[in-house]
């Protein structure tokens, strides 16, 4: 998991809010307190002037509104002179009485006695005479550098006539001072608030964090599949509840965990043990499980197959879409099959979805149906053969009673002819019954051999022998037998047919004047029996189905010799069941050869004596 950075981390964030917090509300505290501080304190001066200058205004309007007639009183500006010398404030600079045509009359301030009996230019004594209102400012003097305060108060007389102005400036600078002095104190105690705050938040967002911390190991080491670690329990608040459960989660998870690696377990078990093919799709059709068993019928590695569409892997994609292949019902046959072999697989597709109908996947089930479409095959061919078979020569009979049923039994010529064909014709459907009944105990195994010990070469030349002396054709006999005795268990009743068959087919297709070699030779603990002809041969493309039920090099030549097409095939059965092989070489135009083996003991001498 990727390491939280300093200022993302959240122990750092809560800190940082709550220091943000409590410096919000200090500074929200400090502005309000140095604002009303600040307007109490001017609030407080300016009362102080002002009760200050009433005094100094009520001495001022009584020598303006004095009568001078006499000679005894000062002059004006020496009376208003001696008010205003008799006043004496630290915190007033300067005060001037300024007369109704803006006249000075006199001044506090002995650097300005110059300026006595010009007019004022002050916009504020304007101001305060045309208005008859007192007027009130703060102004910074660059001079001095610190802020002064303006007051203006109009004098008036008995009649409420305004006569003049008392302007007066004071020295507010000392209030700020203080102002400063007491905001330096304020941010003195909101640096040492914000230090403690700080120290109190990190022991705070410690009692949050680490059990978040613990909870994030703990969900990292699941991760990694370890659910032994557990979270510490710090209390039973709020987060100790959190970690309890979070506990609790970890334990199910763990149950959970077991649970589903034992059902995998499971699930690969059945899937490697099953003999047909399983894949697994997502939901967008992608090949994402595969069993060994479907790898091997598909004949591709996993890495060839896993995350790729499973229309391709299925060679379906010309004619299916993912979509298409959802709503499929039925199998669908996928032939794989090349010019020498046959190879076909049989699909089933099962939709997976949840509850909601949601198509999570494709489960694609592989059987290989090769063996089954080839016995189908054969068994639609057997009973194309088998109706045949039977149909021509009942076909012929029925000719033929139709013909003597119609008069022809009255005629003494042809009558017996057609008797002879019908009786021909009945015996050839009872041989190949009887064929057929053979084969059908064979596929069932509803037989038993009735073994024997017997010396083969001379059980073998009885046969040949037998057909030699019994022989219509000029056909000649060429042995190859060796002069050891070669002891075999064999059943003789179903040996003889077999070695009948093949003989009987060796002198049906040599030519007059051919050759019929027999031979026998020794390999291993085998014999091998070979019988040969100098017929017509059979392609090189059918050698091998000569074995088969009902085959027929020339199957014209061969119905009219009587022949069922069964002979071949019961003497494979045979052969097998007596432990052998049966096989043929050929070469069309020169002839064929049978070969089987048989499985022998050699004996000591005089053991069968």
């Amino acid at each position: 998991m990727q390491k939280v950075g300093f200022f993302r981390s959240i122990h750092v964030k809560f800190v940082l809010i709550y220091i943000m917090l409590i410096l919000v509300a200090m500074q929200i505290i400090g502005l309000y307190f140095a604002r009303e501080l600040e307007q109490t304190l001017k609030d407080n001066f300016t009362t102080s002037v002002r009760d200050r200058m009433n005094l100094v205004e009520f001495s001022v309007r009584e020598e303006m509104i004095k009568d001078r007639s006499t000679t005894d009183d000062p002059p004006l500006e020496q009376s208003l002179w001696n008010v205003l010398s008799g006043f004496n404030s630290e915190d007033i600079n300067e005060i001037r009485v300024i007369d109704a045509k803006y006249r000075i009359l006199a001044t506090s301030e002995l650097g300005n006695q110059s300026l006595v009996g010009q007019r004022s230019m002050e916009d504020s004594v304007r101001r305060s005479i045309s208005s008859e209102t007192v007027y009130e400012n703060i102004n910074y003097d660059p001079t001095k550098r610190e802020r002064v305060m303006v007051l203006v108060t109009p004098i008036k007389n008995n009649n409420l006539e305004v006569v003049g102005t008392l302007y007066v400036t004071a020295n507010i600078e000392k209030v700020f001072k203080q102002i400063n002095e007491i905001n330096q104190i304020l941010a003195g105690g909101v640096a040492v608030s914000l230090t403690i705050t700080i120290i109190i938040g990190i022991f705070i967002a410690r009692t949050f964090t680490r059990p978040i911390s613990d909870m994030r190991r703990q969900a990292q080491a699941m991760a990694q599949g370890n659910f032994s670690r557990k979270v510490h329990v710090y209390g039973n608040d709020e987060m100790g509840q959190l970690a309890i459960a979070f506990n609790h989660l970890t334990n199910q998870l763990q149950e959970s965990q077991s649970t589903t690696e034992s059902e995998q377990r499971k699930l690969a078990s059945v899937l490697e043990n099953m003999t047909d093919g399983v894949i697994s799709t997502d939901r967008k059709g992608r090949v994402s499980l595969i069993n060994d068993s479907a790898l091997m019928m598909l004949r591709m590695t996993r890495d060839l197959v896993l995350n790729r569409p499973i229309a391709s892997i299925l060679g379906l994609e010309q004619e299916y879409t993912f979509e298409d292949l959802i709503q499929v019902k039925d199998s669908i046959a996928l032939d794989f099959s090349t010019e020498k072999v046959p190879y076909i697989l049989r699909a089933t597709f099962s939709v997976t979805q949840r509850e909601t109908g949601f198509v999570n996947g494709l489960i694609v089930v592989l059987h290989d149906n090769t063996e089954q479409e080839k016995i189908d095959m054969e068994r639609r061919e057997f009973v194309s053969n088998v109706s045949h078979e039977l149909r021509t020569p009942l076909t012929t009979m029925r000719s033929y009673l139709d013909a003597l049923a119609e008069g022809a039994w009255k005629n003494e010529e042809i009558a017996p002819s057609f008797l002879r064909v019908t009786q021909t014709e009945t015996e050839r459907m009872i041989r190949l019954v009887n064929d057929l009944l053979k084969l059908s105990r064979m596929d069932s195994k509803e037989y038993e051999l009735n073994t024997e010990w017997v010396e083969f070469n001379h059980f073998f030349n009885s046969i040949i022998e037998r057909f030699e002396f019994s022989k219509s054709q000029n056909v000649h006999f060429k042995r190859l037998l060796p002069s050891e005795d070669l002891f075999v268990e064999i059943d003789t009743d179903k040996m003889t047919q077999v070695i009948d068959n093949i003989i009987s087919n060796a002198l049906k297709y040599s030519p007059d004047g051919g050759d019929v070699r027999f031979g026998v030779t020794t390999s291993g603990t085998f014999i091998k029996v070979m019988i040969s002809d100098d017929g017509m041969g059979i392609p090189q493309a059918n050698v091998n189905r000569i074995f088969d039920r009902f085959y027929r090099a020339d199957r014209a030549r061969s119905r009219a010799m009587g022949g069922t097409g069964l002979g071949l095939a019961i003497a494979k059965e045979m052969i097998i069941a007596h432990g052998g092989e049966i096989w043929a070489e050929s070469e069309e135009g020169k002839g064929t050869t049978i070969f089987f083996t048989l499985p022998f003991e050699q004996q000591e001498e005089g053991e069968w004596d």
